[in-house]
């Protein structure tokens, strides 16, 4: 299956929050209210720190929303190489980006994606930069 994707590198934000109503509403809405435009959010209880979760946003730009960001605790996730991925969504795009991975030797510690009408999105994150640049070239060959 032929794709074309537009793959570029991101940089991953992280912070641990209380897992609790509002926790994550803590750290995002003073980060927002100083201009941050999240294009990715996901949150989860950490099972290993009973009353405690994490949180992953980005991108975080700009004085005012890094500034901010890192006053409640978001910080650039060390250690997390992150590729975007996007494109038109067709019916086995998320198998055919794994399938290439694998083919390619290219192990990633997480992968979220998501359609949304006819477009794609999704985020790989990798455990070094030279994982995530070889990602980024086997993904623009598809």
């Amino acid at each position: 299956m032929k794709m074309k994707f537009k793959v570029s590198r991101a940089e991953m934000w992280s912070a641990t929050i209380d897992d609790r109503a509002g926790g994550a509403a803590a750290v995002l809405d003073p980060v927002a209210k100083a201009g941050a435009d999240f294009e990715f959010i996901l949150a989860r209880r950490a099972p290993e720190q009973p009353g405690k979760g994490l949180l992953f946003v980005l991108p975080v730009k700009g004085a005012k929303a890094v500034k901010a960001a890192q006053e409640v605790g978001l910080g650039r996730a060390a250690g997390i190489h992150t590729v975007k991925i996007e494109g038109s969504d067709k019916p086995g795009t998320s198998a055919a980006i794994v399938c290439a991975l694998a083919s390619a030797g290219i192990s990633f510690r997480a992968i979220s994606a998501t359609a949304v009408g006819k477009k794609f999105s999704g985020y790989l994150a990798l455990d070094s930069g030279e994982d995530a640049a070889k990602a980024a070239s086997v993904l623009k060959k598809l």
